[in-house]
């Protein structure tokens, strides 16, 4: 699996083969410092007057080798695939070379503050339903009027919930419908190129 570079990113990539190779290192730490404490101007400006660059030049670098970094580490991409996905960038075999040590040295620890990133929702344990039929009433002798009632069991983390809800026939199947649809969506190119992007 190959990664896939924006005309943006290609850009901000663009800045590494100007700079030494210890510079490149240091980007790469302060990319994964980002990752887990978020951006830190004060580290851009100081970047800026050694290498005598504007400030947003750094930003830029340090947010495109973020970006190769975490999309990688994501996908748990192979070396060769790595180095095949940065031939595209038209850098150096040295610079190619030591960001793919950057990569390794780096990516089980940029999928560890990943996965802490992650929210923590709720998934799917069970479901229990039942269905009732109200066949008639005081008020009227002959009707027919079904109740669909469900109980979903849902685990987070270690903890285990239940929720209880009731509807009728025809709403459930709206609210299968619309699940459906909302499948149907998920499965879109664009829609997987905006969840690449996400992940």
């Amino acid at each position: 699996m190959l990664l896939v570079f924006s005309d943006e990113h290609k850009e901000h990539l663009g800045f590494l083969p100007e700079v030494d190779s210890s510079v490149v290192g240091e980007f790469g730490r302060i990319a994964v410092e980002f990752l887990k404490k978020g951006s830190n101007p004060k580290i851009y400006e100081g970047a800026a007057r050694k290498l005598n660059v504007p400030s947003e030049t750094i930003q830029h670098g340090v947010e495109g080798l973020m970006y190769l970094l975490t999309e990688s580490s994501k996908l748990m991409i192979s070396d060769v695939d790595f180095q095949d996905s940065v031939l595209v960038l038209g850098f150096s075999e040295e610079l190619n070379k030591l960001l793919l040590q950057l990569y390794l040295e780096n990516r089980k620890e940029i999928r560890q503050i990943l996965g802490e990133l992650a929210p923590s929702l709720p998934h799917y344990q069970n479901l229990e339903w039942r269905l009732d039929v109200q066949l008639a009433s005081r008020a009227l002798r002959q009707q027919v009027k079904p109740t669909v009632t469900m109980k979903l069991h849902l685990k987070s983390g270690g903890t285990q919930t239940a929720r209880l809800f009731q509807t009728d026939p025809a709403t459930l199947l709206h609210l299968l419908q619309e699940l459906e649809r909302a499948l149907a969506e998920v499965k879109s190119n664009h829609c997987r190129r905006i969840l690449r992007n996400i992940k």
